[in-house]
């Protein structure tokens, strides 16, 4: 396997990037130069004012089917200190948008991404696991209360208890995806939303992820209130409905403090 075989791939599209986890020789599994690949990507995307929103995939049919096993050791040995725990941290810190758009295996450290991502959108064929019971290992406690939070805690012990996969209908029953899609009308669905919230006020978007995330105190959540004010973008958004137009909204949002 060479280097190409198993990387990030980046693609920028007007204002939506797409990060692109590419390992086809082994389902697309994370290995640990792609789990350190993944925060500096990240950071360079965060800091890209022409960036409005991130989309996290697979390439082919197949989101991720995890942590390359063959290098599962390094992880293991790490336990919460791990750079799988490092990477989905980053990515959960996201200060835009993020989108996992989800085709086939969506498994261990592919789930762990994905439940990262603000957004999943699935399609049909896909597949959702957890499986550390499985194989004796125990879950980093980030990743399992992250889990908890989206599903609740009944459905998080199932997944942990089971390690059992679960199909895309449960999954939306249960909130671990959004939406559920005919593989045919993925790529479509996850660029109409993208640039839709693209088109969106920055400073609502990047508040209100702050504030849905807990990570946002009273004088952060002031600070926001006052930079809609200061920056003109309240009054581009109330004049944009007043003259029935499509609001320009220019404010780029700066890393959290």
């Amino acid at each position: 396997m060479t280097v190409a075989d198993a990387e990030l791939v980046v693609e920028v599209a007007g204002p939506v990037a797409t990060v692109v986890i590419h390992n086809p020789a082994r389902r697309n599994a994370m290995t640990p130069e792609m789990w350190r690949q993944l925060p500096p990507i990240l950071d360079r995307l965060e800091a890209d004012p022409a960036v409005r929103a991130l989309v996290l995939t697979g390439a082919g049919a197949t989101f991720c089917a995890g942590a390359d096993l063959s290098d599962l050791d390094e992880l293991v040995a790490a336990g919460d200190a791990s750079i799988a725990v490092a990477a989905e941290e980053r990515l959960a810190e996201f200060a835009k948008p993020t989108v996992a758009a989800v085709r086939g295996a969506c498994v261990g450290g592919g789930c762990q991404l994905a439940v990262a991502c603000d957004l999943r959108i699935a399609t049909v064929d896909a597949r959702f696991g957890v499986p550390p019971a499985r194989l004796g290992l125990v879950y980093p406690a980030p990743t399992t209360r992250r889990l908890t939070r989206l599903v609740g805690p009944s459905a998080a012990k199932f997944l942990l208890f089971t390690a059992e996969l679960i199909d895309a209908e449960r999954a939306l029953r249960v909130g671990l995806v959004d939406e559920v899609l005919p593989e045919a009308e993925l790529d479509a669905r996850v660029a109409e939303l993208t640039g839709a919230i693209a088109e969106r006020s920055p400073i609502s978007v990047a508040a209100a992820k702050e504030i849905v995330d807990d990570r946002a105190g009273p004088a952060r959540i002031a600070w926001w209130h006052r930079k809609a004010v200061e920056s003109g973008e309240a009054r581009e958004g109330i004049a944009a409905v007043r003259e029935r137009r499509t609001p320009r909204f220019a404010w780029t949002p700066p890393h959290p403090d």
